[in-house]
């Protein structure tokens, strides 16, 4: 009796982890563009402004304010002691304590319609974000444009020692966010065929790869565009709580540094003691037989490479002794002009994002000029403007953004929601160690459905800034809780929007590979990677480390 034949079309029976993954994408494809996002917040915000001020909705707390300033009487004359002509110390003001009512203010009462029309520009115009983006992509744009930082990759993964392969590849992940399209275009297809050309299985390479540029995305050894851009939010929020409050782009320097060689250590041992077990010895039947083959360069360009990384050294070191002499020359101009400092309250920390820009400016002319892949000032020129053709998506969201923080201050719900939370958490008295933990489990359950850096900041910021900052936490260690919360998801939510190329290069080596396949890889990475990293980010706190250069761990 022959056996029935299968046919090949009947559905395949999917488990339960397939089904879950499943649901994830289906959830997240009909989330909306964060554009729509914050439209449909701008709505939200207007409209219960007008329910909340209609209810009478107002909170009661103590403020500190100074003493009236007594003026002091004039006399003509001299010291009363001979020969003081040392100014007098300046007067310590008293402050008392005093309550002040808070109450919502609505955006559709005439006042409020006004402020809407009459200050849309002027909120774009003072959200120093966009300047930011713009100062920062200047150096890194021609920097990638020019080849320099592919090459780079390459001549790294190129020369690592093969024991030190999967560390170097995840480091050079971590240190690729400065460029994000960089790490995940070049390097994840490199992590395979460097893996493969090892007789190592290509997946674990490519899942290397895509943890180091993606599940620690927001910390960095270098100071990225996203930090200038997370920290003019975060100064914008502030103002809310605290006006004098102002914090340097290297509030997290030195946790960030810390964070990503920690998280490239634990990633290396997730992939050498756990997946690649799991993917057991590759068989290059897998792959399809007509998988693109990787394009391998020609001895004229490795040559037209090293010269031009050779002239991007040489532009480099002259770029940062012409920075050397602007700063550490006694008297240089970047210096503190009255304490002579440059570690803290200095132009050299407050021009910080903008030297870096124009190093990495300066080693993209020169690797453009060595390799003849940028010459001429216009194809320069070009490279800029090309760069901020890519940013106009997230200009449009910056004005967005700008429009949003503006109304929900306006409207005091922000500090309604804080005083009131505020006082909750304080009566709770559960500590901030805590409810930093907390956060850190909030910002990693958002990421899943919205895994941009900046719109999550744009939407938390604004709460839970002035919300910390109350309760005596300072608001460079809620920037590293969120730091913390932020990465992990990114390599297994469907809406990475690198997931769908992930998944074709995967198939270049395996071609029965698909979304599942990428985010099984991924899942031992999230939960390792959150776990680990949250006790670090707890240690670090309990000790007490400075989160960076004159960014204590407590307020001051």
């Amino acid at each position: 009796m022959n056996a029935k034949a299968v046919p090949d079309d009947k559905p395949v029976k999917k488990g339960g982890m397939q089904r879950v993954l499943d649901g994830i994408e289906r959830v997240g494809n009909k989330v909306p563009h964060p554009a729509l996002i914050f439209l449909g917040l701008i709505v939200l915000v207007i409209v219960l402004s007008a329910i909340l001020s209609w209810a009478g909705t107002s909170v009661t707390t103590e403020v500190a304010e100074p003493a009236t300033a007594q003026v002091a009487p004039e006399y003509e004359g001299g010291t009363s002691v001979a020969g003081n002509d040392a100014p007098p110390a300046p007067a310590i003001p008293d402050y008392s304590l005093k309550h002040e009512t808070i109450t919502a203010e609505s955006l559709l009462t005439g006042d409020g319609i006004r402020f809407i029309f009459t200050t849309a520009v002027q909120n774009f115009n003072d959200f120093g974000v966009v300047a930011v983006i713009l100062v920062a992509m200047i150096g890194v744009g021609v920097a990638e444009e020019a080849g320099l930082i592919a090459a780079l990759i390459r001549k790294m993964v190129k020369v690592a020692p093969r024991a030190a392969i999967t560390f170097i590849i995840v480091l050079l992940g971590g240190i690729s966010s400065v460029a994000s399209d960089a790490g995940y275009l070049v390097l994840i297809p490199l992590g395979a065929a460097a893996f493969a050309s090892l007789g190592r299985h290509p997946l674990a390479g490519i899942a290397a790869a895509y943890a180091g540029v993606s599940a620690a995305f927001f910390v960095n050894i270098l100071i990225t565009p996203a930090d200038g851009i997370i920290t003019e939010v975060t100064n914008e929020t502030i103002k809310l709580v605290s006006p004098n409050v102002h914090l340097n782009v290297t509030a997290n320097l030195y946790f960030s540094i810390a964070a990503t060689l920690f998280c490239a250590a634990v990633m290396t041992v997730i992939t050498e003691r756990l997946l690649e077990p799991r993917l057991g010895k590759y068989d290059p039947a897998e792959a399809p037989a007509d998988a693109p083959v990787d394009h391998q360069p020609t001895e004229e360009e490795m040559q037209l490479e090293s010269r031009g990384l050779r002239w991007s050294v040489y532009y480099l070191l002259v770029a940062v002794a012409i920075v050397s002499a602007l700063t550490f020359i006694p008297g240089a101009p970047l210096r503190n002009p009255d304490t002579g400092e440059i570690f803290g309250s200095s132009p050299f920390m407050s021009s910080l994002l903008f030297i870096i820009s124009m190093l990495f400016l300066a080693a993209g002319l020169g690797y453009g000029r060595g390799a003849k892949s940028l010459t001429g000032s216009t194809n320069v020129i070009n490279a800029i403007v090309k760069t901020f053709n890519g940013l106009g998506g997230l200009i449009f969201l910056m004005l967005l953004i700008a429009q949003f923080i503006a109304y929900f201050n306006y409207s005091n719900m922000s500090r309604l929601a804080a005083t009131g939370l505020a006082d909750l958490l304080e009566r709770a008295d559960i500590g901030a160690l805590p409810l930093l933990i907390g956060f850190i489990l909030l910002v990693f359950v958002i990421d899943i459905i919205m895994p941009g850096v900046i719109p999550k900041w744009a939407i938390l910021a604004p709460i839970f800034i002035p919300l910390f900052y109350r309760l005596g936490i300072a608001p460079q260690t809620v920037i590293a809780a969120y730091r913390v919360g932020d990465g992990p998801a990114n390599v297994i939510t469907p809406l990475m929007v690198y997931l769908p190329f992930i998944v074709l290069v995967c198939q270049r080596y395996r071609k029965k590979a698909g979304m599942g396949t990428v985010v099984s890889m991924m899942l031992p990475y999230t939960g390792i990677v959150l776990v680990t990293w949250t006790l670090f980010y707890i240690l670090w706190y309990v000790i007490g480390i400075p989160w960076g250069p004159s960014a204590p761990v407590h307020l001051g």
